[in-house]
């Protein structure tokens, strides 16, 4: 039933807006900083204004060849900021005025807008589909791709406020000049950054705000869900690189991304996180904007098993790193969804129960409401968590683990019932350890991947 009203749903708005028009992009540099604004038009009924500001501070814009690096960079994070415009109505036709793609630029965001919606039009019982999901036409010319002079010494390292890019800035921190990069800047990032020695005033904060037109067509029962964050943070660290002459843009997108949310599907709440997005950016990158600046996922050949190995020896971290976003506007752990109870499992083999605990305030093992989000975890459930979590081979090793380091000691309630599950029997006798000593396909660059073995394996 739900699904046909969507869909009934779904055509009523495609018939009322038939297009979308990515109608300008603008921006100003001035001593405060750079702005960007866009322009956007669903079927001359409602125009968006969203807006982006990096602020000057500490960091140093390289003034030479920005009247090449601008447009194009600004042009192409527009490109993806429309995707949460887009989908309010999904018009049929998509127009571009402010530059014209290449058909090979029209199909790589084609696969963009589909595999990054997989999400939203899963959970909206929607069908978009191939051709059916939008037709793009562009207008103008081409955006010309540019030179620019980078220091290869130098990498932004965008901070989310959780582990991984933890990891990756306490450890690149000691082998070149960093740039963390924050957007919408919250205090687990400010702290995590302060944690690992760094200044907020040598850090790019950017801003980024939502047109609130577009909440209140969402409060209204225009279409909502989730969009490829992860490709806009994408070109927006480009454009931070092309403004300080930065050469690397090292991500902390670990091997688990890769596994769709929904099994037997291409449905991944974290496309845009995936191995296969990173070489497609890669690609598209190198080939219409720059080959001057190379971005690639720092952690792509760990699991979140080692990724947690690594974070658990970085004490200065634990009590101010956050992965909840449910709490993210709190800074706190909400205690409630899956990724605190994935955080907890995930820690709990390299900081024990009493080291986690200490970390969220209680045992989450210990409390049976979290029955039905264990179960999508370990995979007794047909869906794992649409959520920024592991696979459910790394969460089943883990609790495996965390038994056999229990030993006699009584276990807490959800760990009990595991050990007695048809997921225990699975995976009890495969070793551990050994699952600490994978290594997956990634893109780091020769020197990077040397750095990141010396910190696992050292």
């Amino acid at each position: 039933m739900l699904k046909s009203y969507n869909q009934e749903k779904l055509n009523a708005l495609r018939s009322q807006f038939p297009f979308f028009t990515y109608e300008y992009f603008s921006y100003l540099l001035d001593s405060q900083g750079l702005k960007l604004k866009y322009h956007f038009n669903l079927s001359d009924r409602y125009h968006f204004f969203p807006e982006l500001f990096f602020p000057r501070k500490g960091w140093q814009i390289d003034e030479n060849g920005l009247e090449a690096i601008l447009p194009v960079l600004v042009f192409h994070i527009g490109m993806v900021e429309l995707i949460s415009y887009w989908k309010a109505a999904c018009p049929a036709k998509v127009i571009i005025k402010p530059a014209g793609l290449l058909p090979s630029q029209v199909q790589w965001w084609n696969k963009l807008y589909h595999q990054g919606l997989g999400e939203f039009i899963y959970l909206n019982s929607l069908d978009l589909t191939g051709d059916s999901m939008m037709e793009i036409e562009t207008r103008g010319e081409e955006p010309v791709s540019f030179k620019c002079k980078t220091d290869p010494d130098s990498g932004i390292i965008p901070v989310g406020g959780g582990k991984d890019s933890a990891v990756t800035l306490d450890i690149l921190k000691k082998e070149m000049k960093v740039l963390p990069l924050g957007l919408n800047t919250r205090k687990a990032m400010s702290a995590v950054i302060a944690a690992a020695g760094l200044s907020q005033d040598n850090s790019f904060l950017i801003s980024r705000t939502i047109d609130p037109l577009l909440l209140e067509l969402n409060s209204k029962g225009f279409l909502n869900g989730h969009t490829p964050f992860s490709a806009l943070l994408g070109f927006i660290s480009l454009l931070a690189a092309g403004l300080t002459g930065i050469k690397y843009i090292a991500l902390s997108n670990e091997s688990s991304a890769n596994e769709a949310t929904i099994p037997g599907t291409s449905i991944n709440h974290q496309y845009s996180k995936s191995l296969e997005f990173e070489m497609d950016f890669r690609t598209y990158v190198s080939t219409y904007i720059t080959r001057d600046i190379e971005y690639f996922s720092f952690l792509r050949p760990l699991s979140e098993l080692q990724i947690s190995w690594l974070f658990s020896r970085l004490s200065a971290y634990h009590k101010v790193f956050r992965s909840c976003n449910a709490g993210s506007d709190t800074d706190s752990w909400c205690g409630e969804c899956p990724k605190c109870l994935f955080t907890f499992i995930i820690l709990s083999p390299f900081l024990g129960i009493p080291g986690v605990k200490a970390i969220f305030g209680r045992n989450l093992l210990d409390e049976p409401v979290f029955s039905g989000i264990f179960d999508q975890l370990t995979g007794a459930a047909e869906e794992k968590p649409f959520d920024c979590i592991g696979t459910q081979n790394e969460i089943n090793l883990a609790l495996c683990e965390l038994i056999r380091q229990e030993g006699d000691r009584e276990l807490p309630l959800l760990l009990k019932n595991y050990k007695a599950s048809e997921q225990f029997g699975t995976f009890r006798n495969i070793s551990f350890r050994d699952s600490l000593k994978n290594y997956m396909p990634n893109c780091l660059p020769a020197r990077f991947e040397g750095i990141l073995k010396n910190a696992l394996y050292d």
